[in-house]
């Protein structure tokens, strides 16, 4: 059984990455989670299979707690965002090293033990970044910080300039994902697939443009994982 969960989101919808592993629902009382096992690591789609959770809705904590019931201990998330900055081009893929969350996030607790100072698992995105440049040619850009919104909507321009002074890329879930797992014990890392310049920075942007961006990467998406993932799935954090 590998202790390694592939966490993925709006850059796996409509994707064949993992489309014909045995599925496995966990169900620890919060609500079932369908997981799927692809032998070298769990494939967990946060928005869910056979539906769509909006980002505000998706429930980290279930999510999380089954891949914990499944033995594992660190998970690679893949989170699909948008360049606060033209240099970040569609297609670049970045490894978070920090986030800015500043509306509500979830706990897996209720009492004193959320008082925690969330951050990634250092030593698991080292592993990550070395597993990376071992196994794929694939330009991976080492650290940025990720800007949480709550959505579901997409951010206004002005919104964006203000982002672009502190951050790098802009999201919907990572942040609250990381901060349930780290409470879990998971240790956690992030790549960032850039699918769109976010709204302003090369001029509006639309719902149409952010689905091109991100189908247009998957098949590239799909052949790292291919390559790191039996790697990773091999070692423990």
């Amino acid at each position: 059984m590998s202790g390694l969960a592939v966490v993925g989101g709006n850059n796996l919808i409509g994707s064949d990455i993992g489309a014909g592993a045995p599925e496995l629902t966990v169900d620890d009382g919060t609500r079932p989670v369908v997981v799927r096992d692809l032998g070298d690591a769990f494939l967990l789609q946060r928005h869910g299979y056979g539906g769509y959770t909006p980002p505000h809705l998706v429930d980290h904590v279930a999510n999380l707690r089954a891949l914990v019931a499944l033995g594992c201990d660190r998970v690679l998330a893949i989170n699909s965002t948008g360049a606060l900055r033209a240099s970040l081009a569609v297609g670049t893929f970045l490894l978070a090293d920090d986030f800015i969350a500043l509306g509500p996030t979830p706990s897996a607790f209720a009492d004193e033990r959320g008082h925690r100072v969330p951050a990634f698992d250092l030593t698991w995105r080292a592993r990550v970044l070395d597993a990376w440049h071992a196994c794929t040619a694939a330009p991976l850009h080492d650290g940025g910080v990720y800007w949480q919104v709550i959505g579901p909507r997409l951010e206004t321009a002005a919104e964006i300039r203000l982002f672009a002074h502190h951050a790098d890329v802009v999201g919907m879930t990572m942040a609250s994902e990381c901060i349930v797992a780290g409470e879990l014990g998971l240790a956690y890392a992030s790549v960032c697939v850039v699918d769109n310049l976010a709204n302003g920075v090369a001029g509006p942007l639309t719902w149409e443009q952010f689905q091109a961006g991100r189908d247009a990467r998957q098949g590239v998406l799909a052949k790292v994982l291919g390559a790191i993932v039996p790697s990773l799935g091999g070692q423990s954090s």
